[in-house]
């Protein structure tokens, strides 16, 4: 089985001693490629109280190539669909190899702060988000009394 790059190594330590607030994550003891986070829902948003499991994976060309991030925990948000794909443009196009697991986890907790109903993938919350903002908070917020309870 191939072993963990140096890069691979000084992040997964740095996320363990460096913690960031809101995020938790855990390596898979299996495989280091592997990450189980829990996002705590951002105070002042509909996803408060909530707990957000993400599964992060790194392709084998991390970091020419950005990690693979999933909610496992449904959420009502433009940016996230119904299987847990995540529309972010630094997992996509905006990508750099500078950035790292930290920086991509710091964007999805921003990413619940601030959803961008303009770049949906998630298009019936996009609409609502435009048409109704107010409904829509309230239908997120349904969401994550619903699904994001604590563990």
């Amino acid at each position: 089985m191939a072993q963990p790059t140096p890069r691979i190594i000084k992040e997964t330590q740095n996320l363990a001693k460096d913690k960031v607030q809101g995020i938790e994550v855990t390596p898979d003891p299996g495989n280091f490629k592997h990450f189980y986070v829990i996002i705590t829902g951002p105070p002042n948003t509909p996803y408060e109280g909530g707990v957000f499991d993400v599964e992060l994976l790194l392709p084998d060309d991390y970091p020419m190539s950005p990690p693979k991030c999933v909610f496992n925990t449904k959420i009502y948000h433009p940016n996230i669909d119904n299987l847990g794909r995540i529309c972010l443009d630094v997992l996509k196009d905006k990508w750099s190899p500078a950035l790292q697991i930290r920086s991509i986890l710091l964007s999805i907790q921003v990413l619940l702060s601030s959803p961008n109903p303009d770049d949906p993938l998630n298009n019936e919350a996009a609409n609502l988000w435009k048409a109704n903002e107010a409904q829509a908070l309230m239908k997120a917020k349904e969401y994550t009394l619903k699904y994001a309870k604590k563990h």
